[in-house]
């Protein structure tokens, strides 16, 4: 075989262009080349914006809205996707190549049964009869490591969880039997311990049947563990590639040095040791919370927090670790007051909190702020970022007119942006930048606690790392006390004092900076040996105690 005839992929000289909202041209891809081998699996690697999506969906024929291939050839088995009519590409899309999207939630019609719309290719392109069609999906199912293969098909996607509905989504690209399988982030919203169900599926199915791939993703921890080889990029060229063991041992590029570094944010120690022990900033004792009816014990129908307590010093962080559904963000809501808790008691800087934020004193609302996940829901799109900074304000301040003005250009400042910015709304902004306008409204009331949930899970490696960096700086500038809600432990580990280990809505472990190395609760260390490692051979050389698989499995 030659060389060519052995390359399933082979990309040259590619450029893609987009248009401006002034209706201006620019290459955001510039003379890419790239190949991919028959059963090889090529990870690309970069930071948001560096052009890694945008090329893996050129392998469909595609480019996004208000793009278009401007230059070179795409060819995927000999065929040049970029020059296929409509129907060619078509034809091509299930068969010859399939896509695994980032949320698999999105890619499911509610309404249909999930069997249905796994076996729809076969009947799109007329591959099989449904009852062929039903028995291979069934031993996808398997091969997948899913649990009742014969019968998870007739459920609905909303009767299945976040793990299982992604390795569903690759059942549904495999089922035409692709030559190449293009995986876009398809790992980034699940937790630590799912991550290795679905990682340890996808490259058994890949493996076995000798089927190229194409990673997309800015984890580098989850890409050692499946791609053969690494394509580092950023602002659409390509900056380095070679080998995954290579590029993670010996990287020559300054910007995979850079992603390398940002990979384990560093630790800072914050407050150091007390001479006296001054009284919690927040203490919570007992607290229930959780959804449906009021029950006649006076506790919600579903207990997502199940009598939990904690305490924050003053200058101190706590972070709150756990899976998916643990009851970690609904006790973020719970000490917010959003959702209000059932019973238990709250008390901040020595006052005892309303279990409703509506019902708390102004100047308690203005003292605890919470910062969101996702910037794109919790910032309002129709508004420039001088209103958004503007209303809180107003409303814990009163400040108006050019001491306003003088405020947000303070505020800004303070979380490294541009004065210039404020002219701006949300959608013009970046992702990085629109979770600091949300961490500089919350600035804006003056605050003594933050509670930050899970603000850098949707961002790239070495953006989370400036945030992270960011957050530390405040901290010391303002003496502020963060309670960090996450499932990226190696950032929980880099900026807090403390660690809380949920599960099943309840506290099974509390950790010190000196013990989490070393922790005790069967459930913390499943957890925490299920972090993947900068390391190739980390997840084949995996041996998690059956036991406690078996009592805290992974669906």
């Amino acid at each position: 075989m030659s060389d060519d005839a052995a390359k399933l992929v082979q990309i040259k000289k590619l450029s893609v262009e987009a248009k401006t909202d002034s209706g201006r041209l620019i290459e955001i891809i510039k003379e890419v080349d790239l190949q991919v081998a028959r059963g090889e699996i090529v990870a690309l690697i970069g930071e948001s914006g560096s052009g890694k999506t945008t090329i893996a969906l050129t392998l469909m024929g595609y480019a996004r809205p208000g793009c278009r291939i401007s230059a070179g050839s795409v060819l995927v088995d000999g065929k040049d996707m970029a020059k296929l009519s409509k129907p060619e590409k078509a034809a091509m899309r299930g068969t010859e190549v399939a896509y695994v999207p980032q949320s698999a939630a999105a890619a499911f019609n509610p309404s249909q049964s999930i069997m249905d719309q796994v076996i729809e290719v076969t009947r799109i392109h007329g591959l099989m009869s449904p009852e062929k069609a039903r028995k291979k999906a069934i031993e996808l199912f398997a091969a997948l490591a899913l649990p009742s293969p014969e019968t998870i098909g007739e459920r609905y996607p909303h009767q299945v969880s976040g793990g299982q509905l992604q390795r569903l989504a690759a059942a549904m690209a495999l089922i035409g039997e692709p030559k190449l399988l293009i995986f876009d982030e398809p790992t980034t919203a699940l937790d630590v311990t799912t991550q290795i169900d679905v990682l340890k599926a996808f490259k058994s199915v890949m493996r076995s049947a000798d089927i190229s791939g194409v990673y997309v993703s800015h984890d580098l921890a989850v890409v050692a563990q499946i791609a053969d080889r690494i394509v580092v990029l950023k602002g659409g060229e390509v900056q380095e590639e070679g080998a995954t063991e290579t590029i993670l041992s010996t990287p020559t590029h300054p910007y995979t040095k850079e992603l390398l570094a940002a990979f384990e944010p560093k630790e800072t120690a914050f407050a150091g040791e007390r001479a006296e022990k001054a009284p919690p900033l927040l203490k919570i004792e007992k607290v229930i919370g959780g959804y449906g009816p009021i029950q006649s014990d006076g506790h919600p129908f579903v207990k997502a927090v199940n009598a939990v307590s904690l305490a924050v010093e003053k200058g101190r962080n706590l972070g709150i670790i756990g899976e998916s559904g643990c009851g970690k963000s609904t006790l973020a809501r719970c000490i917010a007051g959003i959702l209000p808790a059932a019973s238990g008691n709250m008390v901040l800087d020595g006052q005892e909190l309303h279990p409703s934020a509506r019902k708390r004193r102004h100047e308690q609302l203005r003292e605890m702020q919470i910062v969101f996940q996702y910037a794109d829901t919790a910032l309002n799109p129709a508004k420039p970022i001088e209103d958004i900074l503007g209303r809180p304000l107003r409303f814990y301040h009163g400040l108006k007119g050019a001491e306003q003005n003088r405020r947000i250009d303070a505020l800004l400042e303070m979380v490294r942006l541009p004065k210039a910015l404020r002219y701006r709304h949300p959608a013009e902004l970046s992702g990085g930048q629109k979770q600091r306008v949300n961490f500089a409204r919350a600035l804006a009331a003056d605050p003594k606690l933050i509670i930050c949930d899970e603000i850098t899970s949707a961002l790239d490696t070495v953006v989370a790392a400036a945030i992270i960096d960011l957050l530390k700086e405040l901290q010391r500038e303002l003496d502020l006390s963060y309670i960090f809600i996450s499932h990226d432990l190696s950032v929980v580990e880099a900026i807090c004092d403390e660690i809380m280990v949920m599960y099943r809505g309840e506290k099974v472990e509390h950790l010190t900076r000196e013990s989490v190395k070393a922790p005790t609760h069967p459930y913390s260390k499943l957890l925490f040996s299920s972090v993947p490692k900068l390391d190739p051979n980390w997840l084949d050389r995996l041996v998690l105690e059956p036991e406690l698989v078996q009592q805290y499995g992974r669906t």
